[in-house]
């Protein structure tokens, strides 16, 4: 008897475990569909987008309301499947008591239109974070200083953290030290916009970065200011100290990295293959003398590939065929602008040096020079 109880058991639990499967199965499937035939994703996306949402057929009710919502506010069906690529859950949203209030809020501040399409798809935080408590003081305290829209929703690509954290908490003391110490309203405005998490730091990483960035003699109402204590908070004590390694390993005196650093704080920002890949295009390929670098420092941040080869080949090519003087100043050739660089020295030439065009696009094979022969 007791075997036999054992086995019904077994076949009962084994039909609701196939049962279970099935009626997962079948979920999903009813989720790809819909995600691929009525919010406009592809197959791929709509695959990895099930995994993190499950419709059911016989319980469709929030996810029409949700797209119909999204169409009344002028979402194209491009806008629609960007967003539920990037947080599918969405569709399970509240129509009035979550999306409504929100989008209220935001239209009301005068993000309407693109602004808005924009804010929603590539922020979707703010779709989940606390209207009251996150949302309305991150925008009240942005808005202070940035003035536009279109400055918070540039600092909002930087950083979606800004809708997330208390702002009250973490940012307002922040920006309070940073007025306390001479760093005038505008420029609080650039460093949030230049590198918005910076306002979130700690507040004992903030001073001891204050005061190293004061102790360069760099003064607090400049832009290199804000630029320096941006990098500066982004670094932790180890890291700053390896980067300055990285420099002196290429035989630049401490001296020499700070003063570059103050002319262009971004240069210990790069990463050390970065650094040791321009330096050495420039000292043993370019021959340029190290004294020049360390008065342009903004070189070390000049794509070599895409900028600086391409350029240097160009001019070694005109000054073999002396078509141009080669004492130029070189500063001006690599800084010069992408449009008058091409003008002045590759489309003026280009009829007379066959290959010339290619060779600048990286596409033609080096030419050779008198400098070869």
């Amino acid at each position: 008897m007791a075997t036999k109880l054992f086995l019904i058991q077994k076949r009962f639990l084994a039909t609701q475990s196939t049962s279970s499967s099935l009626s997962s199965s079948s979920s999903s499937s009813f989720t790809v569909d819909f995600l691929v035939n009525s919010c406009g994703l592809p197959l791929k996306s709509a695959l990895l987008a099930s995994r993190k949402l499950k419709l059911d057929k016989k319980n469709l009710r929030n996810p029409p309301f949700v797209l119909q919502f999204l169409k009344s506010h002028n979402f194209e069906e491009t806008h629609i499947s960007k967003l539920i690529e990037r947080r599918p859950q969405v569709l399970q949203s509240r129509v009035e008591g979550n999306l409504a209030p929100r989008f209220k809020f935001l239209i009301a501040n005068g993000f309407v239109g693109k602004l808005l399409h924009d804010l929603i798809i590539h922020h979707t935080e703010i779709l989940t974070s606390a209207l009251d408590s996150r949302i309305k003081p991150a925008f009240y305290l942005l808005k202070s200083f940035l003035y536009c829209n279109e400055n918070i929703v540039a600092a909002l690509k930087r950083s979606s953290r800004l809708l997330t954290a208390d702002l009250n908490v973490n940012a307002q003391p922040n920006i309070d030290f940073l007025r306390k110490e001479g760093v005038p309203v505008n420029m609080v405005a650039k460093l949030i916009i230049l590198n918005p998490g910076t306002i979130l730091s700690k507040r004992g990483r903030m001073v001891y970065a204050m005061n190293a960035i004061k102790n360069l003699g760099l003064e607090p109402d400049k832009t290199m200011f804000v630029r320096a204590l941006s990098v500066r908070l982004q670094m932790t004590e180890s890291t700053w100290n390896k980067k300055i390694e990285v420099m002196k390993s290429l035989q630049w005196s401490e001296e020499e990295i700070l003063r570059a650093f103050k002319r262009y704080p971004q240069i210990l920002a790069f990463s050390e293959e970065k650094i040791r890949s321009a330096i050495d295009f420039y000292i043993n390929t370019m021959e340029l003398e190290r004294q020049i670098i360390i008065a342009n420092p903004n070189f070390i941040g000049f794509s070599i590939d895409k900028r600086i080869r391409p350029r240097y080949n160009v001019i070694n090519v005109l000054e073999s065929k002396e078509l141009i003087k080669g004492d130029m100043k070189i500063s001006t050739l690599l800084a010069t602008s992408e449009k008058k660089f091409f003008i002045n020295y590759v489309s003026r030439f280009a009829d007379e040096v066959p290959g010339l065009l290619e060779l600048y696009k990286g596409t033609g094979t080096a030419m050779r020079t008198e400098k070869d022969a």
